[in-house]
């Protein structure tokens, strides 16, 4: 787990002043390394990527770049790292200060670095400079757009401005004002008015839309923005290669009601689905107004004043393991603790911080299913009878009381504190309510009552998926028909049911005569 630096523009910094931030310079320069990073995401990064990004002391963000990639849970960066965005015409003696001073510097751009022609004139000059320099191949522009549109190119493509090959397929990436004139010269290349043609409009993302035509079709179509455009016979792609588009979730619009700045699993899961997942925070997590109880059980924690720790919350985890980081401990600081876990999440967080708990309810993730299988204190076996219950400001009564039934001394503290977040914008409410949402997943009751309070009940058309039994009676108690519950109470078991649902809901429609349609297009609407 890392501590982030905010972003700074690069043709202002002062390399003197970063590196003495950063750290002692190194006696061996260092290299800039270009990582590709594909068309966003940390889906389509390389673990070459992933590493080079974790262990670089500079970071600098193509213009392309989005500086979210870094806070995505995938993605970790070192502590302290100097984050810098390029700008359009980067100052590039500032970047190689900082490298031939000792430091590695991860510059990230879109595509691959060389075949999308992006880091070739950068590399130059920086060698001229005398950086040493290195690259992460990462997926090229052409590679997304054909293998997402199912084209087998088979013996290779030609590039537009190659010789002619009337064999082998032509792959265009143009805007597609260009296509006119593209279809004009597809003759220098052997092909007619007539030959096929495959264009494809926001390829590589879950808004992509491939269009069949031919030459001259391109000149009728109506599209906006980049296009792909494969022309030859490769462009009549089999159909059971249109594996992207045919995703059970493609293209739907999902809404992720949870606490505010966290995404991970649910979300990414999602996406391998092919939907779009939108998040909506619902719940702001704070400090305890009072810190001073939290701060001596941490304290506690450390000296071995506890048996075991209890988590019921992936929040409860952060509040303890950011404030161990503050204090410059990482997980050793468990050593000799035993470690309880309620839900999925619970667990992840746990992992994420190199910790595996020794206890986790094997039926429903409730405290009270922990309680049940919690062990009798044993006054031989056991050396310590003290229990700490990081929580939030709710109190976890059911729990504490099974424990006290069972011999242990239970020290229950408020970590942290749950805020119901602000409405989102007026266009996500207005979306909620018109049903342009096709799905809502629900990962406990709390986000539940919160998303129903700041942004209202979601269109009767859209698509309810509860992760379990208590997420199911909120959506019940706020009149919500649920349509989906997760076979197991995780959030990669949430978004597989809710895309099985998908799936079976496409068969039913096909089999009934229908046009499939995402719920959000569907006719006669009812509001909930």
């Amino acid at each position: 787990m890392s501590v982030r630096q905010p972003a700074a523009a690069l043709n202002e910094c002062e390399p003197a002043e970063l590196s003495g931030r950063i750290g002692p310079a190194r006696a061996t320069p260092g290299y800039v390394v270009f990582v590709g990073m594909g068309l966003g995401g940390p889906l389509q990064l390389t673990l070459a990527g992933l590493k080079t990004i974790s262990e670089a002391e500079v970071i600098v963000l193509d213009p392309e770049i989005d500086e979210a990639i870094l806070d995505e849970p995938e993605v970790s960066s070192r502590d302290g790292a100097a984050i810098l965005t390029a700008g359009i015409d980067p100052d590039l003696t500032k970047v190689a200060a900082l490298a031939t001073g000792g430091n590695t510097v991860a510059w990230l751009l879109s595509g691959d670095p060389l075949v999308d022609g992006v880091a070739g004139p950068l590399a130059n000059r920086l060698a001229e400079l005398g950086c040493r320099i290195d690259m992460v191949p990462g997926l090229s522009r052409a590679a997304l757009a054909t293998t997402t549109a199912g084209i087998d190119l088979g013996v290779g493509a030609r590039l537009l401005g190659a010789e002619p090959d009337a064999q082998a397929p032509l792959v265009a990436l143009i805007n597609s004002d260009q296509m006119e004139h593209l279809a004009e010269r597809a003759s220098e290349f052997g092909l007619g008015p007539d030959s096929p043609a495959l264009v494809t409009v926001g390829y590589a993302t879950s808004a992509q839309q491939s269009v069949s035509t031919t030459i001259a079709g391109l000149r009728k179509l109506d599209v906006s923005g980049p296009v792909s455009v494969v022309l030859g016979e490769a462009a009549q792609r089999e159909r059971r290669l249109n594996w992207y588009e045919s995703k059970p979730l493609f293209g739907w619009h999902v809404l992720v009601p949870r606490t505010k700045g966290l995404s991970g699993v649910l979300e990414r899961r999602l996406e391998h689905h092919g939907a779009m997942p939108v998040q909506v925070p619902t719940i702001s997590v704070e400090p305890p107004r009072n810190p001073q109880p939290i701060e001596r059980a941490i304290q506690g924690l450390v000296d071995g004043r506890y048996q075991w720790i209890i988590f019921n919350s992936a929040n409860a985890v952060r509040a303890v393991t950011e404030r161990l980081e503050q204090l410059g401990l990482d997980s050793r600081a468990f050593s000799g603790l035993r470690i309880a876990a309620v839900g999925v999440p619970t667990v992840d967080a746990l992992r994420n911080w190199g910790i595996s708990p020794d206890l986790v309810p094997l039926g429903e993730q409730r405290s009270e299913e922990l309680a049940a299988e919690f062990p009798v204190f044993d006054d031989v076996l056991d050396p310590i009878n003290r229990i700490l219950i990081p929580r939030a400001e709710i109190a976890v009564d059911a729990l504490v009381q099974g424990l006290h039934e069972l011999g242990w001394e239970v020290e229950d503290v408020v970590a942290y504190r749950t805020v119901r977040a602000a409405p989102p914008p007026a266009e996500i409410r207005e979306g909620i309510k018109a049903g342009r949402f096709d799905a809502v997943v629900f990962t406990s009751a709390s986000t539940v009552r919160n998303m129903v309070g700041i942004a209202g009940k979601p269109h009767t058309e859209t698509i309810v998926a509860a992760i379990g039994p208590a997420t199911v009676a909120s959506c019940q108690e706020h009149g919500l028909r649920v349509d989906v519950v997760a076979n197991w109470p995780g959030p990669a078991e949430l978004a597989d049911a809710l895309a099985e649902f998908a799936a079976q809901r496409r068969a039913q429609l096909i089999a009934d005569g229908e046009t499939p349609r995402r719920p959000s297009e569907r006719r006669g609407r009812r509001r909930r």
